[in-house]
C-alpha cells in the first residue's frame, strides 16, 4: 500500500478521527532527539509498530512483514509533524488522524500522541504550545 492509497483509505473512510492540535505541541530539542531515535529504534521494518517518516509519524498494529510494505499490518493513526519549526531542532506537531481500526481499538488522538511523546519523557497535555499571533488586519 502507497502513500496515497493511505492517504486515500484516511480520507473516505467511515470512523476516521482528524483533530488538528491548536495550538500546535512545540517538541524541545533534547526531547525531539530522543523521541527520533526512539521511532527509529521502533521501526516497522525492525520489529516495532512505528513508521518516522519527516512529515509523518504513522503507528500500525504489528511489526511489517517484508521490508517493502505493511503487509497484513494495519495503519492506526498518523502524526502530522513539521521538523524545524519553529526553530532549527524542534519539530511540531500540528495534527493527528487515527483510522477506523484504531478508533474500534479504543485509540485517541492524545493516546497516540502521548506513545510518540512518551519517549521524550512528555505528554500532549504537558507539551510547550505554539504561540497564537492574531490574524492580520484586513487589507483595505
Amino acid at each position: 500500500m502507497d502513500d496515497l492509497e493511505l492517504l486515500l483509505t484516511e480520507t473516505y473512510d467511515e470512523g476516521v478521527v482528524t483533530e488538528v492540535i491548536r495550538p500546535a505541541a512545540i517538541i524541545p530539542e533534547a526531547a525531539a532527539r530522543r523521541i527520533l531515535m526512539e521511532l527509529a529504534l521502533h521501526d516497522v521494518r525492525v520489529g516495532g509498530r512505528w513508521r518516522a517518516e519527516p512529515s509523518t509519524w504513522q503507528r500500525f498494529d504489528r511489526a511489517w512483514s517484508t521490508l517493502d510494505g505493511p503487509g497484513e499490518s494495519q495503519l492506526l493513526g498518523t502524526i502530522q509533524a513539521a521538523y524545524g519549526v519553529p526553530t532549527r531542532y524542534e519539530i511540531t506537531i500540528f495534527r493527528a488522524t487515527i483510522t477506523r481500526l484504531g478508533t474500534h481499538q479504543g485509540l485517541t488522538v492524545a493516546a497516540l500522541c502521548d506513545e510518540a511523546l512518551f519517549y521524550g519523557g512528555l505528554t500532549l497535555a504537558s507539551c510547550p504550545r505554539a504561540e497564537l499571533a492574531p490574524p492580520p488586519r484586513p487589507f483595505r
